[in-house]
């Protein structure tokens, strides 16, 4: 295709990509969206924010039996990793051994308190609330904040998103000036939006680096684990067999979360049994003593005892919150209210049956801290909970890997990562999805670190460095969502900084500590992720302006259709953009190579919502370019980030049916619009190449001419996006310069 002309497309690739949603049989008789905005002009005219409701998100909107089912579905997804941390956490906390016997009280007083402080309160009972319609992620707290507060850097906000259902916004009152004055400071400053936004692609990062990590460090220790079996089990064949292990773990996830939840489920399900019943057995046998660590002076002893040492071993008792941010990042694949049940029932109680019950054993064992959790374990369980922890070990993968397919869904529908194929895996729960292109990157990856480190030392010292930074993020984006959205009593937002931030923020100082043994791996992995993400929204950004400031007019719009000399052919073009504010400049530059246009012409833009999920019968909003004989319509098709689109609705359908509506809803005929669908479609797909301007800094014309190109050219087009026909396509090209 030549960068400045038109030119026939009849690749037959099939399109699997994310597809619209089925046509709501009882959309008839509903009144439309459209017919309830004010029309303020033809073409200029702003979408709004949809989706549904809050108990939905909750789970209240699903039966109990639905949410039991979810609820025991998630033991096999999200708590692998936080599951599996008693393998190793005394081992990694007391590396030079135990000095004093009060130390293990107060080392697990530590455990205790920061398990309750952190996946109980911090996760489960606030942040979880800060879910947008049920998803969760930084990505979904950067959204929620940008639905209520400007500081979207692409300019789409119009005064019409408030007056739609569900949109849920609240303007301050005179009682709550706290709220508005933040909130004003933010949308006033570029600073405050660029920091935003580089934020949440930060924490972004380091979650997907996350799920680099965890398969890693899982599959190494447990293979690792054979070395005590037998000792056939050399240094290489534990890497190589972990290689195998992750191939085979990675290529099952095209079956989807819902498979996989119900097979890895009753194991990890076994495995919080098992680690429960030889606690409570350890803490009987042993020390019931260890009880004492309820009082937290037990941990100000044990600072004072250790001074710099416990500083430094606090990167050992993070590792016992490992994978917390999958209890947020993965609620899209389940709900709140399951969330909460499985963390509250079975998860929270067996860690801490299972802490308490080693630091029994460790009482009267000081010398086995080493491999304090094989050798507590009971003589004849000794077998059975090999075998259990192998698997589980392998299983704490699925967290992170299910994690990152969501939070990497929820950045490409805001412009924030190159196209990828999303492929919903459940009919019956849309927040479960796969992503091929990403899976196979993560494999990649995690082969290249196994292979790499082939040790879980370095490893482990990366992954406090990522779960902390994760959780600090998320901490900020939280308290601003307490002032600007929730208008929370400044009395508990001081508390939550004072006690949740300091505790993190002490963690945190302490994995630094860590860097240069391995801890500069999440880093490394999110400056290459941030170069991407950062690549892409640039130029995404800057494309949306250039076409924002080459906008055809509808002044412009009729001297262009008068001047074109060809009669108007019969039947219906569409010409697609995701311009939602006029005419976008292709169609000038189509116009002047071919002059000649169709009937019915319908210019749709496509626009993602920062919400996640809009209503069917809210999608479409269309406008007329008067006069009305020149029969051209605008359409702004409105998405979440969350949205299915379904291949068995063709979208041409759609549009044309809901376009008919909106034409008997303003008294039109449709007679005119029948004969040009009856004529056929033909689809016209900007193929937009961008360069850097002349004269351009050198910066720019690395990140445009070759980093962007280079994303773009290795990824999926545009047409395979939005679903379009291919037999009926034009590509229209056009260079943008930048």
């Amino acid at each position: 295709m030549s960068s400045d002309g038109v030119s026939t497309h009849t690749d037959d690739t099939n399109l699997d990509d994310v597809v619209i949603p089925q046509e709501n049989p009882q959309l008839n008789g509903r009144s439309l969206s459209w017919t309830k905005l004010r029309r303020v002009d033809s073409l200029d005219v702003e979408s709004a924010s949809l989706g549904h409701s809050a108990a939905t998100a909750m789970g209240g909107g699903m039966g109990w039996a639905v949410v039991l089912q979810l609820a025991f579905q998630s033991i096999g997804v999200v708590y692998g990793d936080i599951g599996t941390s008693p393998l190793y956490v005394f081992a990694s906390t007391f590396t030079d051994g135990i000095k004093h016997n009060d130390d293990i009280i107060g080392v697990l007083s530590l455990i205790l308190y920061t398990l309750t402080l952190i996946p109980l309160i911090k996760y489960v009972f606030v942040v979880l609330r800060a879910n947008d319609h049920g998803d969760g992620g930084t990505f979904a707290l950067y959204s929620l904040i940008c639905r209520y507060v400007k500081v979207s850097l692409i300019p789409s906000q119009e005064v019409e998103d408030r007056d739609v259902s569900t949109y849920q916004l609240e303007l301050p009152s005179k009682s709550l000036q706290r709220a508005s004055k933040i909130q004003a400071k933010l949308e006033n400053s570029n600073f405050a939006k660029y920091a935003l936004l580089f934020a949440t692609m930060l924490g972004t990062s380091m979650v997907i680096g996350d799920g680099v990590l965890t398969p890693c460090i899982s599959v190494l220790s447990a293979v690792g684990g054979l070395k005590e079996a037998t000792s056939h089990m050399t240094e290489d064949r534990i890497v190589w067999t972990s290689v195998v292990i992750l191939v085979t773990l990675f290529m099952v996830q095209r079956f989807g979360t819902d498979k996989v939840g119900y097979t890895f489920a009753p194991i990890i399900f076994l495995w919080f049994s098992f680690i429960a019943g030889v606690g409570l057995f350890n803490f009987i046998k042993y020390d019931t003593s260890v009880i004492k660590a309820l009082n937290p002076i037990y941990i100000v002893d044990y600072f004072i005892r250790n001074k710099e040492q416990a500083w430094i071993s606090l990167g050992g008792a993070v590792l016992s919150i490992t994978g917390t941010e999958a209890l947020f990042a993965d609620v899209g694949h389940f709900s709140v209210r399951s969330i909460q049940i499985s963390m509250c029932c079975v998860t929270y109680p067996a860690l801490v049956l299972a802490y308490t019950g080693q630091a029994s054993f460790l009482r009267k064992n000081n010398h086995l801290v080493a491999n304090t959790f094989y050798e507590s374990i009971p003589g004849k369980m000794y077998w059975p909970m090999f075998v259990v922890a192998v698997a589980a070990s392998v299983i704490a993968s699925q967290a992170m890997i299910s994690a990152t397919f969501s939070i990497i869904q929820q950045s490409l529908s805001l412009g924030c990562f190159p196209r990828v194929k999303i492929v919903h895996t459940s009919n019956k729960y849309p927040g479960q999805v796969y992503i091929p292109e990403v899976n196979y990157l993560l494999m990649f990856a995690c082969i290249c670190v196994t292979l790499g480190f082939r040790t879980t030392a370095k490893i482990g010292n990366a992954y406090g460095i990522a779960v902390v930074l994760v959780m600090a993020l998320t901490s900020t984006f939280l308290v601003l969502v307490m002032i600007v959205i929730w208008k929370t009593n400044i009395v508990f937002i001081i508390l939550y900084i004072l006690i949740i931030g300091s505790v993190e923020l002490l963690y945190m100082s302490s994995v630094l500590y860590k860097f240069d043994q391995g801890g500069y791996l999440p880093l490394a992995f999110a400056m290459i992720l941030m170069t991407i993400m950062c690549t892409w929204n640039y130029v995404y950004r800057n494309k949306y302006y250039f076409e924002l400031d080459h906008k055809i007019s509808p002044e412009a719009m009729r001297e262009i259709i008068g001047e074109t000399s060809s009669p108007r052919l019969p039947g219906l073009a569409v010409f697609y953009s995701e311009l939602v504010q006029g005419i976008p400049p292709i169609f000038k530059h189509y116009v002047g190579n071919v002059p000649a246009l169709h009937s019915v012409l319908v210019f749709v833009s496509f626009k993602s919502l920062p919400i996640s999920r809009v209503p069917e019968e809210e999608r479409f909003l269309f406008r007329r370019v008067q006069p009305r004989e020149l029969q051209v319509f605008r359409c702004v098709v409105r998405y979440g980030y969350k949205d299915v689109r379904n291949e068995e609705v063709p979208f041409e359908r759609l549009l044309v049916e809901r376009l008919k509506e909106f034409e008997e809803s303003g008294g039109g005929e449709v007679g005119d619009l029948d004969r040009a669908w009856r004529s056929g479609v033909v689809h016209m797909v900007g193929e937009h190449e961008v360069a850097a301007a002349k004269g351009a800094a050198l910066w720019k014309r690395v990140v445009i001419d070759y980093g962007y190109n280079f994303l773009k050219k290795n990824l999926r087009h545009s047409n395979r996006v939005f679903d379009i026909p291919h037999k009926r396509m034009l590509k229209v090209g056009m260079t943008y310069h930048l």
